[in-house]
């Protein structure tokens, strides 16, 4: 099957390391990570509870399978995570031959957007359509970050991809947390609606959703009309031959990592790593509710906690990793998330629920900036850096599947989430032993 897309236009005058261009590139992060924070982390989190336990439910039922409803939620993002996976080779190896990457961002970009706005009709009466749109909307933000992240090396020199990287992270924790401050005070001042009780509470959550799709889309221009289509201003002679095109790139990816030690062994580390720090983001809040019975109006300042403290910790980790070295830093911070871990087990109040979201604030923006700009880093000299980027995103989506699904499925056969902290915190301590086998000498210090 043939297919042929038309070529961008090449003549596009763009300089590497352009302040314009980066800072657009950064106002995505700003622009989607509302969905992140909004969608998968609070306030979306807290309304499915409400719907699938009113009237007492303990259980729902979806496509004939009856299982917890959190259990279910964790199962719809795993299936979002495995297509995404599986869809990610073909569609960066096509953006990589047309030299078009802007193309299919602003796809998954609009997609995702849209299925947050769609959450607005989301009720008791329609389960279906609550799961469908979540699926949809975790397909459309993890397939626009495939393209995002293979920007990075495009647009941005070498010794400055961690301060940009962490620059990313940080403007998406602000941005976020101000739509998160802007949807609080929408359901905390219910006379807004002009409702009252329960129903304008979750009239309110309700719009929250549609303004996460607005937000999205709105400030995503920014991006995209300062983006460039093709930085490199290279694109393949021939057309691309057939669909599967994207997966011969992914085996030829694959080749190069046989026979790159540094890389192959930092991707099998963040491969294991990455399934524990994403679990717990998608997780935690499921957890103050379902285990620490938390209302809320404590877990909604929770989530601020770890999103202002996460901007700071972007930046520290990118300070300390320019000065020590980019595996250093990687390593103290999986010992800290191991803490997590075990202290996660043993708590039980609020208070300690607080202490636990300043420390995951601490290490999660800084391992998720620099573990992009790490390998961005390592990356050969080459103009498809979408394959090499899709490869990276596909490690993470499986990895983010197999967490969730096993995180879930644990959870729906023992009726505790606590038994499922044994399972990430092994996830840590294995990874802390990958990096560990990372090549010493020259070969780590070229990535400091």
């Amino acid at each position: 099957m043939l297919i042929s897309l038309p070529l961008p236009d090449i003549r596009m005058e763009f300089k590497k390391g352009d302040k314009k261009v980066i800072n657009a590139w950064a106002t995505y992060d700003w622009a989607n990570s509302v969905y992140h924070l909004v969608i998968t982390s609070t306030l979306f989190p807290i309304y499915y509870n409400s719907v699938t336990h009113e009237n007492g439910a303990e259980k729902v039922t979806f496509l004939g399978y009856t299982c917890l409803p959190d259990a279910l939620y964790t199962y719809a993002l795993s299936f979002a995570f495995l297509v995404i996976a599986a869809i990610s080779p073909l569609l960066s190896g096509i953006a990589d031959y047309s030299g078009n990457k802007k193309v299919f961002m602003k796809f998954f970009c609009y997609m995702g957007a849209i299925a947050c706005s769609l959450l607005y009709f989301f009720t008791s009466a329609n389960l279906w359509l609550g799961i469908s749109m979540v699926i949809f909307a975790c397909v459309g933000y993890a397939g626009s970050i495939v393209f995002y992240n293979a920007y990075l090396p495009e647009i941005v020199e070498r010794e400055d991809q961690n301060r940009v990287s962490a620059k990313g992270f940080a403007y998406g924790y602000i941005g976020s947390s101000i739509l998160l401050i802007i949807n609080l005070a929408m359901i905390m001042l219910p006379g807004w609606t002009g409702l009252a009780g329960g129903a304008a509470t979750a009239m309110a959550s309700r719009f929250s959703f549609l303004t996460v799709g607005i937000w999205w889309v709105g400030f995503a221009q920014i991006t995209f009309r300062r983006l460039p289509t093709n930085p490199l201003g290279e694109v393949k002679k021939q057309a691309i031959k057939n669909i599967w095109k994207g997966y011969q790139e992914l085996v030829n990816v694959w080749r190069i990592l046989k026979t790159t030690k540094k890389l192959r062994r930092f991707l099998m580390a963040f491969f294991v790593y990455n399934t524990g720090v994403r679990t717990i983001m998608l997780v935690a809040n499921l957890f103050g509710s379902d285990t620490l019975h938390l209302g809320a109006n404590q877990l909604l300042p929770t989530i601020l906690i770890i999103q202002f403290v996460a901007v700071g910790g972007a930046y520290i980790f990118s300070y300390i990793a320019k000065k020590k070295g980019d595996i250093f830093i990687l390593k103290y911070a999986l010992v800290i998330w191991a803490a997590v871990c075990i202290g996660a087990y043993f708590t039980y109040t609020a208070y300690q629920f607080y202490i636990l979201a300043f420390f995951v604030g601490l290490v999660m923006g800084g391992i998720q900036a620099l573990s992009r700009s790490t390998y961005s880093k390592m990356l050969p000299e080459t103009v498809d850096h979408a394959s090499f980027f899709s490869f990276f995103d596909v490690c993470e989506n499986v990895g983010s599947m197999l967490g969730l699904f096993l995180y879930g499925w644990v959870y729906d056969f023992t009726h505790d989430m606590r038994n499922s902290i044994g399972f990430l915190l092994s996830l840590f301590v294995l990874g802390f032993i990958l990096l560990n086998r990372m090549p010493k000498g020259e070969a780590a210090k070229a990535v400091a």
